[in-house]
């Protein structure tokens, strides 16, 4: 970052911060002059100064892919739906109206009706060939094999997981996968991110029933149902929603 841009970051914070000194102050002055319910003491002070802004920000990824996955379980209306390593709002909201069953590679310790979770390894799942008929994983196999989870490193551990969750889905069962969608690279040990076409060479087979896609560019839409090939790469960092079936013969 360049010092000039230090400089009035830091400014900015100093503005801040004033800004809510005066309104620490202010606050105490208006308690004062009712019946006050709370002590308000400036040695409990904990101040959010980046909150006061014109609209409600939102990480588009991680709101728009639930929602898109959570209309589709809607509509295809599982006895029980099976999650690897998806968001954990996702699962938990979801078992609230449909069984969940969530397997992560650090399982997470949640207790709630409706919801069992589990310990999954995605490039060896626990799981039968064909016996899945409602699946998703979204947003984790690009991160497969980079060490950010404590997983082993392995080039070709994402390859693997995409194999596994098509070996798993029975047939004409549906599969919610989402990853970043734009021009292939590898930003270690973060994540992966893939072309649109590479998708659809992993999965050979299944068919395709829909793509949506999340794009760089807010401006441009926020979740863009049956989004075309070319717009997903022409993406940064955008959000590939496929929904995939797999065929009955």
């Amino acid at each position: 970052m360049k010092i000039k841009q230090l400089i009035q970051r830091f400014v900015n914070g100093k503005i801040k911060f004033a800004s809510f000194q005066k309104q620490f102050h202010d606050f105490v002055r208006l308690s004062q002059a009712v019946n006050p319910r709370f002590s308000v003491r400036w040695e409990d002070r904990l101040p959010c100064l980046c909150d006061n802004t014109p609209d409600t920000g939102f990480d588009r990824h991680y709101i728009y892919h639930p929602a898109w996955a959570a209309r589709i379980v809607s509509e295809v209306k599982p006895k029980v739906h099976t999650d690897i390593s998806s968001t954990l709002a996702f699962c938990t909201i979801l078992s609230a109206f449909i069984p969940v069953e969530f397997y992560d590679y650090r399982p997470a310790q949640i207790k709630l009706t409706g919801l069992f979770s589990g310990k999954a390894d995605l490039t060896a799942l626990p799981f039968d060939s064909g016996s899945i008929l409602s699946l998703s994983c979204m947003h984790t196999v690009e991160h497969i094999g980079l060490g950010r989870y404590g997983d082993l490193l392995d080039p070709e551990g994402d390859t693997k997981a995409m194999h596994e969750l098509q070996r798993v889905v029975a047939p004409g069962g549906s599969l919610l996968f989402v990853v970043p969608i734009g021009k292939p690279r590898i930003l270690f040990n973060a994540h992966r991110i893939y072309s649109y076409t590479q998708i659809l060479e992993y999965f050979t087979r299944m068919e395709l029933v829909e793509f949506s896609l999340i794009p760089d560019d807010s401006q441009a839409g926020g979740l863009l149902v049956n989004a075309p090939r070319e717009m997903a790469d022409a993406q940064s960092y955008g959000c590939g929603c496929f929904w995939f079936r797999k065929p009955t013969e």
